[in-house]
């Protein structure tokens, strides 16, 4: 299980580097792999070549910038929100500018 969390500053989270160009504040985890964070992915940041999948159901909310996805052609904004069922393919992403976004994987 997520430990409890009652109200506290986002901003005194930590920034950790995930992957290359990515860096996260670690909300709240599981060791399961249940996660809530703010992800931010730097200008010019790729999730690679591939289409991905995965095998939990996550939620992603744009918090600012933009994200592309080069399979759809598609870019999203601020205010743009994703649901994924385990298994559902999507991506793969390129961000010009840069954004945030809150994900949760569950």
């Amino acid at each position: 299980m997520k430990a409890e969390h009652e109200f506290f500053p986002v901003a005194e989270v930590p920034w950790t580097e995930d992957v290359p160009g990515i860096t996260q504040r670690l909300l709240s985890a599981a060791e399961d792999g249940r996660i809530t964070r703010i992800a931010r992915w730097a200008p010019g940041t790729t999730s690679g070549d591939e289409v991905i999948r995965h095998e939990y159901f996550e939620e992603v909310y744009l918090l600012d910038g933009s994200l592309t996805d080069l399979t759809l052609g598609k870019t999203f904004t601020a205010g743009d929100y994703a649901a994924r069922r385990p298994g559902m393919p999507h991506g793969p992403y390129r961000t010009g500018e840069g954004c945030t976004m809150l994900e949760i994987r569950y």
